[in-house]
């Protein structure tokens, strides 16, 4: 195992301008979303569209735009705040740009209210199915493939259960399946959600994983409580709550190691974000040791079933 503490890596961003003049609103739309690494080809449907945020997993619709008229459109990305108004002629036509604010302005209200409607109905589901399922079989495939006891899991027909808190709080479900796909349920609250084997009460060393088994094989190799982030897109802000929660505990951020990325010309995404965890809250950073040429390990429940002799 690679166990490091962060250091602050160096940081550089360059900012373009897209030229005032444009053709069309499409085009005008279009230079202003790739100054924020977003390139798609907008269309004047007259309705909000999403797009994909280009810092998180795909299919995460984090962003959205929309052309009101022939002479304006808006954009924005949530996470990011980013909120922009774009005309065809610049800052020229304020009456366009006013209506593009107005517009966008109401449609997040909106969408956020939908938001919390669905978040709510999923977090009473959440709380039904786990009220009513039974202690996690350890014999599901999964599990079996896995060669881990179901830690914290519980079971609902072939569907293994995982909790995801908030504050305490039961807000959502992943629901692991014999195949190994995992879903969440439709509309659960994903942000700050986390997930625990172990108890926190007390414990003087604490370890923050992304993914189930790959924490369960943690705690069966060193007996600490860990805390589950779903995946790597929430390590950092996993962490922060555990460091306000516990901010005399020794955190250790567990990451996995997306070695087969970078040979594809990608950023290794797991080591990325488990040295971000580490850095926003002064954490000691343990990365996986892999066999000289492996090719297919990421993480430390790979390592051990490797090393057990199973598949993955």
């Amino acid at each position: 195992m690679e166990t490091t503490k962060a250091r602050s890596p160096e940081r550089s961003r360059t900012h373009t301008k897209a030229p005032l003049n444009h053709t069309t609103i499409e085009a005008a739309l279009a230079v202003s979303l790739a100054r924020h690494g977003v390139t798609l080809a907008p269309r004047a449907s007259g309705r909000f569209e999403r797009f994909d945020a280009p810092d998180k997993p795909k299919g995460n619709g984090n962003g959205w735009y929309r052309i009101h008229s022939p002479l304006a459109a808006s954009f924005g990305i949530w996470h990011q705040d980013v909120n922009e108004v774009v005309t065809l002629h610049g800052a020229s036509d304020p009456e366009a740009a006013a209506q593009a604010r107005l517009d966008a302005m109401r449609y997040r209200e909106r969408r956020d209210r939908e938001r919390q409607q669905r978040g709510a109905q999923a977090a009473e589901k959440a709380r039904r199915w786990w009220a009513e399922a039974g202690p996690g079989d350890p014999s599901h495939p999964w599990l079996a493939r896995k060669r881990l006891p179901p830690h914290a899991l519980r079971q609902r027909g072939e569907m293994l259960l995982m909790p995801m808190y908030v504050e305490g709080e039961l807000v959502n479900l992943e629901r692991i399946f014999p195949d190994g796909s995992k879903r969440t349920l439709p509309g659960g609250r994903l942000e700050g959600v986390a997930s625990l084997i172990g108890d926190l009460s007390g414990a003087e060393r604490v370890l923050v994983a992304e993914g189930w088994s790959n924490a369960a094989a943690l705690y069966e190799a060193m007996g600490c409580p860990v805390v589950i982030a779903r995946n790597f897109a929430y390590l950092e802000e996993v962490a922060i709550g555990l460091r306000q929660r516990l901010p005399e505990a020794e955190i250790t951020i567990c990451g996995n190691d997306y070695h087969h990325l970078p040979a594809h010309g990608l950023p290794n995404i797991g080591r990325v974000a488990a040295r971000h965890a580490a850095l926003a809250i002064d954490a000691t950073l343990l990365m996986p040791s892999f066999c000289e040429g492996c090719k297919t390990c990421t993480d430390f429940a790979d390592v051990r079933l490797c090393r057990l002799g199973g598949d993955k």
